[in-house]
Order: structure tokens, then C-alpha cells, then sequence
């Protein structure tokens, strides 16, 4: 009988379940995902357009002459206002700034910013680059030190309330993410405004300067790096230019899974299509520019002047292997192993831009959290742990941060 009853038992544990998948299944039916447009057809990929906004993106994992367009168009903007202001001499040195993804790791990003400039010796930088908690960096970086303020308030002060609303496990499973992100967009709308969007548009037009941003392209699967300065220059004539770089940021910064993609709307021959952006890390933690931009140039005959060159990566992550006891379980086991892919993608960014600036004459500067940091992070956005990060990286910024002039791993030999 006991061996009975055991068997009965687990019948009915197998019936309770089996109902509950048919139950699941009969809500999952009557709940549709959410819609969207027709993707681009896969041959139209690079053709589609923003509408009313020339030369606001770059797919530069095909077609780098815009980009290069672009940028000997910035040399000529930057050698004008030179000329305006009575500069004489070589040219002056140029600094590039490349800021990572990291999530609320950014903090560090924007602590060492607003502590490098308490030394007196942080540059204005001729571009900025940014991805994902880096893309959020990326403008008030570009705009310097007066826009410190802002990221020591986004990144001391935010609680999870204000990048997030966590979903039922019902909504999780019949819409796009497990999170709705609509806080972080009235976040990113409280601090970009056409205002800011007018300062960004003056430094792009009159100085040359240039802020990208990276957002993955879901349906084809490709980077897209957004020229934000053009962006910013045409909302004097396009009032949906402001609500395309606020969606940007937001698709830089969303998750695949845990944050919402962001549909951003394209034309092809006049027919409206929409394209899926997620956070531009699942292409690159950090970027650039293209590798071989500088070759294609001289190739193509375009000068390039000598002249001082650095760039500054700030990577918002350790680098250093972090040991945890992983629960065999699927979810974490699955989440342990992508948060490793991730960390060596973001080494692997590292080299990828080492070996650029090696190619073509470039400083090297590298920051990243380093082993010492030692706060607890008890959840997503910890209030506490991003205050202590952010001083972390302030503390070091002030002091004079050294940075790194290799990769982790690499050793080069003085000569």
C-alpha cells in the first residue's frame, strides 16, 4: 500500500503540472507580443533612412566612406574655427575618449571624469564614444567639466526605481523583456533637452567635434553607430530629432531580455519600415572608430597632418576574474557563463583598440575598476554601491589617475 500510494501521489504531482503547461499555454494564446512594423528587407539593410535627417548613422562593418566623409569634414570645421580664433602654430593635439558598458559599473566612468577634472589637466575631447551605461556618459562628457553636476547626480542618487519596473512573470513571457524600462526614458528625457541638444549641435558645426553612439541592429545583426552631433544639429529644423536621441541612448543602454528594444523608424524609397535596437555591448563593450579608416584615407589620397593623438578608454568593469559559488541551476549557470562572454568581449574591445592606436600613431590611456574596490553590490542600481564607485573613481581621478598604457595580459618592452 505505502508503495501505492507514492506512485499515486506522483501521478497527481504529473497531472497537477501537465495542467498548469495546458493552462499557461491556453493564456499564452489569447496574449499576442507586442507589434511592430515590417525589418528592413535583408538588401535594403544600408539603404534605410532616417527621414529629414541626412548623415545621422554609419554601417561600418561594410561601408566606412561615410564615415571617413565625415570625419575630413570635422578636420575642415576644426582648421576654420582654428583660423577664427588666431591660432597659430602645429596643430594642436587631439584626444579621443571611449567610454564601455558596465551597467551601474558606469559609475566609476563618471567619477573619474568629474574627478579628473579637479586636476586641471582633463582635455577637450575631439570625439566621444559610448556604449550602453557609456552611451548615458558619452554627452555630458563631450559637453566637459560644466556638465559634472549631471553625472554625479544620475550616477549617486538613481535607485532601480528610476532605470526600471520589473514585470509579471506572464508579462515577462508575452512581451520583450522582463523589465520595463520607461523609467530610464523619462531619465534620459529629464536631462536631454533641446537646450543641451543646441550645445552639442554648436560644438559638431563650429569646432568639428563629434559624439557616436553604438546600438546593435537586431534584425540584421549588425553595429550602428549614430553620428549625435548631426542628430543634434537637425533638431533646429526636425522636432522628432530630440525624441531620436533620447531613443538612441535608450536602445545603447537596453538589455536583450531584460530591457525593452527600441524600435526606431526608417524609410526605404519612401516605404516606413522599423528596425530593432538593443544595447550596442551585444556588438562591443567600446569603440573607436573602424581599424582601418586611416589606411582607406591615405589610399584614397586624403591627407592626414601629424600630429599628438591620444585615446582614453574608460572601461566600467574589473578585469581581474571574480570567483562565485554558482547554484547548479539553469538560470545560473546560463547567467554566470554570459557575464563571462561579456567580460572577454570587453578585453578582447581592449586589444582591438591597442592595436588601432599602435596602427596609426595614438596614445593608449586605459582606466578600469580595479581589484581593490571592494563594496558590496546587492542589487541592480544600488544606490549605496554607486555612491561608493562613484567616489572610487572620483578618488582616483583626482589624484591622477594612471593609466594604463596596455591591455591586461601585455607587457611591452621599452626600446
Amino acid at each position: 500500500m505505502g508503495r501505492m500510494k507514492v506512485m499515486i501521489d506522483r501521478m497527481l504531482v504529473y497531472a497537477r503540472a501537465v495542467l498548469w503547461m495546458i493552462m499557461l499555454a491556453i493564456l499564452l494564446q489569447g496574449c499576442a507580443a507586442p507589434g511592430r512594423l515590417a525589418a528592413v528587407p535583408v538588401q535594403d539593410t544600408t539603404r534605410a533612412e532616417i527621414p529629414g535627417i541626412p548623415n545621422a548613422r554609419y554601417w561600418v562593418d561594410a561601408d566606412i566612406e561615410p564615415f571617413i566623409r565625415d570625419a575630413v569634414a570635422s578636420a575642415k570645421r576644426e582648421a576654420a574655427y582654428l583660423a577664427r580664433t588666431d591660432y597659430q602654430g602645429p596643430l594642436p593635439p587631439v584626444n579621443f575618449l571611449a567610454v564601455s558598458g558596465g551597467g551601474d559599473d558606469g559609475a566609476f566612468g563618471a567619477g573619474l571624469l568629474v574627478g579628473w577634472t579637479q586636476t586641471g589637466t582633463r582635455p577637450e575631447f575631439k570625439g566621444v564614444t559610448g556604449v550602453s551605461t557609456g552611451a548615458l556618459i558619452a554627452p555630458f562628457a563631450f559637453l566637459g567639466p560644466g556638465e559634472d553636476h549631471t553625472l554625479r547626480e544620475v550616477y549617486t542618487t538613481i535607485d532601480p526605481q528610476d532605470v526600471l519596473k520589473p514585470r509579471g512573470l506572464l508579462a515577462a513571457l508575452t512581451s520583450d523583456a522582463m523589465a520595463d524600462n520607461h523609467p530610464l526614458w523619462e531619465l534620459i528625457s529629464r536631462y536631454i533637452n533641446a537646450e543641451l541638444l543646441a550645445r552639442i549641435a554648436a560644438e559638431y558645426e563650429d569646432k568639428g567635434r563629434l559624439l557616436l553612439i553604438g546600438t546593435t541592429n537586431l534584425d540584421a545583426r549588425r553595429p550602428v553607430i549614430w553620428n549625435m552631433g548631426a542628430i543634434a544639429a537637425a533638431a533646429r529644423e526636425n522636432p522628432r530629432a530630440l525624441d531620436l536621441f533620447r531613443r538612441i541612448m535608450l536602445a545603447s543602454a537596453a538589455i536583450p531580455g531584460a530591457f525593452p528594444p527600441t524600435m526606431i523608424d526608417v524609410e526605404v524609397d519612401g516605404q516606413p519600415y522599423q528596425e530593432m535596437h538593443v544595447d550596442g555591448g551585444a556588438m562591443a563593450q567600446v569603440f573607436l572608430y573602424p581599424p582601418r579608416m586611416f589606411e582607406t584615407a591615405r589610399r584614397e589620397g586624403i591627407k592626414i597632418p601629424p600630429r599628438e593623438r591620444s585615446v582614453y578608454v574608460i572601461r566600467n568593469a574589473r578585469l581581474d576574474p571574480q570567483w562565485a559559488s554558482v547554484e547548479r541551476s539553469t538560470l545560473s549557470i546560463a547567467g554566470r557563463a554570459i557575464s563571462s562572454l561579456i567580460q572577454t568581449q570587453g578585453i578582447g574591445d581592449l586589444y582591438r583598440i591597442y592595436l588601432t592606436a599602435q596602427q596609426d600613431g595614438l596614445d593608449y590611456h586605459l582606466a578600469y575598476i580595479g581589484a581593490d574596490f571592494k563594496a558590496v553590490h546587492k542589487e541592480d542600481f544600488d544606490t549605496e554601491y554607486m555612491q561608493a564607485l562613484f567616489d572610487y573613481g572620483y578618488a582616483l581621478g583626482r589624484k591622477g589617475y594612471p593609466w594604463r598604457k596596455t591591455p591586461p595580459g601585455l607587457t611591452v618592452q621599452s626600446r
